[in-house]
């Protein structure tokens, strides 16, 4: 029922080598970059998400180290992930349906630019327990030595908007300000065998990345902390979408050949069909309410102009409020709802899920509810988001409504 590796995608990428085949549009090669800065202005990806990982914990992982940095960058359904004299930029596109596919592109300038799709070595981390098992990103914190190797005996980490400050970003740079907060970015391991070397003073309200490395190759000078925080939330709910969708098709699916076996009516629903729905609705409510939302002890702010850019995309109402806005003195967002409910990612969930889920949605935002995982919306919040999906999502609501 999900036939991942043979279904024919539909996502951002498969869209893009659609238009470069029958000549629409064309990208152009930097002598330095690559493919990179024609990708981003074609994909609509701004440079101020640019993020930046000294791990050696993804495929070009030799071309990777405290010096030169691998450089990721996104938007709400794709990821590039670019390498200083890599041989391949790295892609991962949102298909509406199938979740995240992952593509290469090779660096040469004397061949047509051909996304070429992975055919599961991606799926080796990109499809396991912290992806929720199904493929799709994630955003993973480790303690490294001085040449970026990942030192897995002292714990690793995949950190979401749940995750508390000091297990993230180990074997990142992280460019921002953050008080009294501790992460574990910008810096590596002193000895190896003991992780508390770690000097995360040093690495704290880290602003400029000049005395560190050389900026000049990346599109810019930052690895915005405020990206990073978006990046992990939308890793999250990404997996959780998808999860939903799998679980559902795959549900469903059993149903549909268990009907006609034992003759029953072949819309019948089974118990257990039931229960794996309810199961991932509640994973998913819970992902785009951001329930067990790690809460700031201190303002945070970025270096890049993420924030202004990511708030700008946002659909408004008519008093000016948008789910993409920021709210960084306590949490991530001023309104506490996923702004990927209004991507076709959701949009596209089989009916039975989707609806079930705008209920659940429509429950916990305008009934009292004595659950403690919803503790955290205000009245004020609930209102505000049931305001704002109304004017910009009028559909969503609708029949429940």
């Amino acid at each position: 029922p999900i036939d991942y590796l043979n279904v024919e995608p539909s996502d951002p990428i498969a869209r893009l080598q659609q238009r470069l085949d029958a000549g629409e549009t064309t990208l152009e090669f930097h002598p330095e970059r690559g493919w990179l800065d024609s990708l981003l202005e074609e994909l609509d990806i701004a440079p101020e998400s640019q993020t930046l990982v000294f791990s050696k914990t993804s495929f070009q992982l030799r071309r990777i180290d405290p010096r030169r940095p691998r450089a990721l960058y996104f938007n709400d359904d794709v990821y590039l992930g670019w390498v200083q004299r890599g041989d391949v930029v790295e892609v991962m596109g949102v298909d509406p349906v199938q979740g995240s596919i992952f593509y290469t592109l090779e660096q040469n300038p004397d061949a047509p630019p051909k996304f070429v799709r992975d055919r599961g070595q991606c799926l080796t981390c990109h499809a396991s327990s912290r992806t929720q098992g199904v493929p799709g990103p994630l955003v993973r914190s480790v303690y490294v030595d001085r040449g970026g190797q990942p030192l897995l005996g002292s714990g690793t980490f995949t950190t979401d908007h749940r995750s508390p400050f000091e297990e993230r970003w180990g074997g990142w740079y992280v460019t921002g300000t953050h008080g009294s907060m501790r992460h574990m970015g910008n810096e590596c391991v002193a000895n190896p065998k003991d992780s508390a070397s770690l000097d995360r003073e040093s690495g704290a309200n880290v602003e400029e990345l000049s005395s560190r490395i050389r900026t000049e190759p990346y599109r810019t000078e930052h690895s915005d902390l405020v990206a990073l925080m978006v990046l992990e939330h939308q890793s999250l709910v990404h997996n959780l979408i998808t999860l939903a969708n799998y679980e559902t098709r795959l549900a469903e699916h059993y149903d549909s050949v268990m009907n006609a076996a034992l003759e029953r009516p072949a819309d019948h629903r089974s118990d257990s069909t039931e229960r794996r729905i309810a199961a991932v609705v509640d994973k998913l409510v819970d992902g785009l309410l951001m329930v067990d939302e790690f809460r700031f002890d201190q303002p945070i702010a970025g270096t890049s102009g993420y924030s202004e850019v990511f708030a700008r995309q946002g659909k408004r109402d008519s008093q000016g409020r948008s789910l993409r806005d920021l709210d960084l003195r306590t949490r991530l967002f001023r309104y506490p709802c996923s702004y990927l409910i209004d991507t076709p990612h959701f949009d596209s969930l089989p009916d039975t899920v989707r609806k079930a889920t705008i209920r659940r949605l429509w429950e916990v935002l305008t009934a009292p509810t004595a659950d403690p995982r919803y503790a955290h919306l205000t009245d004020e919040d609930r209102k505000a988001i049931v305001e704002i999906l109304n004017e910009t999502k009028p559909e969503l609501f609708a029949e429940v409504r």
